[in-house]
């Protein structure tokens, strides 16, 4: 597997320690307003356990408290989910841009994906640290999919669709089993919403979080499966 570029560092600081990102802390958890969506911005952000929003014009940085994440070896996983597992086929990084685009449908409720933040992961994804999972029908046809950003062995969740029954479902399963293989410590997934509370996800402390984050952004690299 090819490691990723290192692109150059950002000019912004951002909040690192979870006393700095509660101190700075609004309304909804958003610790900061501005900067860019560089891609050395965007992985400075993520290793002090930032992720980025539009705010109108402008970015929001977010750092929920507490924080969604799933334990990869407590992914449920339901009998009629086996079942999907096994009608789909699973790739990864296959049509990256293709997976992006269909999280952004503005048609999708709730949509906050807009052009610049496409691009901006489109570029991370070209130099090696964000990746998509794919999943089609027996004939061939996307179904759903997930993406996020990779650094260590931390998997930062962005967004996920599906246009088929269990879709963006059997590509979080695949995921959890290419981050248990590959070398995976965290996975994140921001919010713990009720879908996501079904699969096994919990909250944890921003302080806990800070706490797994240190240790996962510190391994090797994730031997992320690559194009299929």
């Amino acid at each position: 597997m090819q490691s990723p570029l290192e692109p150059p560092p950002s000019r912004w600081h951002f909040p690192c320690s979870e006393e700095a990102q509660a101190d700075a802390a609004g309304p909804g958890e958003v610790v900061g307003t501005g900067a860019d969506l560089e891609p050395g911005t965007l992985l400075a952000a993520y290793r002090c356990g930032l992720f980025p929003m539009p705010a109108g014009r402008g970015v929001a940085w977010w750092a929920p408290d507490p924080r969604g994440v799933i334990p990869l070896d407590g992914l449920v996983v339901s009998r009629s989910l086996r079942r999907s597992c096994r009608r789909y086929d699973v790739s990864f990084d296959a049509c990256f841009g293709d997976v992006v685009a269909a999280c952004a449908d503005p048609a999708r409720p709730g949509a906050w994906i807009d052009k610049r933040v496409q691009r901006a992961y489109t570029r991370l994804h070209e130099l090696g640290w964000a990746h998509s999972v794919e999943v089609w029908t027996p004939q061939g046809e996307l179904a759903g999919g997930l993406y996020g950003v990779a650094i260590g062995g931390l998997f930062a969740g962005e967004s996920m669709f599906h246009w088929q029954t269990d879709a963006s479902k059997v590509a979080l399963v695949a995921l959890v089993s290419a981050l248990r293989s590959g070398g995976g410590a965290l996975l994140d997934v921001q919010w713990v919403t009720p879908h996501l509370a079904n699969l096994g996800a919990v909250a944890v402390s921003r302080a806990r979080y800070h706490q797994l984050l240190r240790l996962a952004v510190e391994l090797p690299q994730l031997a992320f499966p690559g194009r299929a």
